[in-house]
């Protein structure tokens, strides 16, 4: 099991980094990326901090991505970001897309579709077909999620990547123990998304590498 987005009490989730590892490890998760919130005040701390527990990850058999989430980043900046993430070593960079229940910026979901250091659109609300297309065509992922609020448009971005041909992520976008997803929960979100079984295995079970080589 995987999950590309998780935050820690680094933003506003509620675990030490090393403990969201612990906790994922017994659950079952191979790959877990913790992604707290960004913008050009916090990002290269964020990075330096959650590279200094990839020992404690390996010892608990979780290869742990160093990863940021830009938050309401003006869409304009978030090229820079997105860049600068990486270069400080970063393996994955979320933004945090045009969810239907916070203000986000109009533009975001484009920006982040269109920015080549974009792994991940997270919770991207009524996002377009063309912007799905670009993300598509960029190997990006579009994320459903289970995150309640953000989760009312997870059924809209399916039918979108459907078209688009887009990878999809399943996410918990965890900031409290009890938002980890257990493998039953994950393939719940899946399938009340309205993916397909066959759809579902593949969100599931999705080579994370084919979106961080893209």
């Amino acid at each position: 099991m995987y999950d590309l987005h998780t935050h820690t009490i680094l933003s506003d989730g509620e675990l030490l980094p090393t403990e969201l590892v612990r906790r994922a490890a017994v659950l079952g998760y191979d790959t877990l990326a913790i992604t707290d919130h960004a913008d050009a005040s916090n990002l290269a701390g964020l990075v330096e901090s959650v590279a200094g527990v990839r020992d404690s990850a390996e010892c608990y058999g979780v290869e742990l991505l160093v990863g940021v989430e830009l938050t309401h980043v003006p869409p304009s900046l978030i090229p820079a970001l997105a860049r600068d993430a990486k270069r400080r070593g970063a393996d994955i960079v979320v933004v945090h897309g045009e969810t239907v229940v916070e203000p986000v910026a109009p533009g975001t979901n484009h920006a982040a579709c269109t920015c080549e250091y974009v792994d991940v659109l997270a919770h991207p609300g009524f996002i377009e077909v063309e912007d799905a297309r670009i993300a598509a065509e960029r190997g990006m992922a579009l994320e459903i999620t289970s995150r309640g609020g953000h989760n009312r448009t997870n059924g809209h971005v399916v039918r979108v990547a459907r078209e688009a041909g887009c990878l999809l992520t399943v996410d918990s976008d965890t900031h409290a123990p009890s938002d980890l997803m257990s493998k039953e929960a994950r393939r719940a979100v899946a399938l009340g998304a309205g993916l397909t079984e066959a759809e579902s295995r593949k969100a599931l079970f999705l080579d994370i590498n084919r979106i961080l080589q893209k």
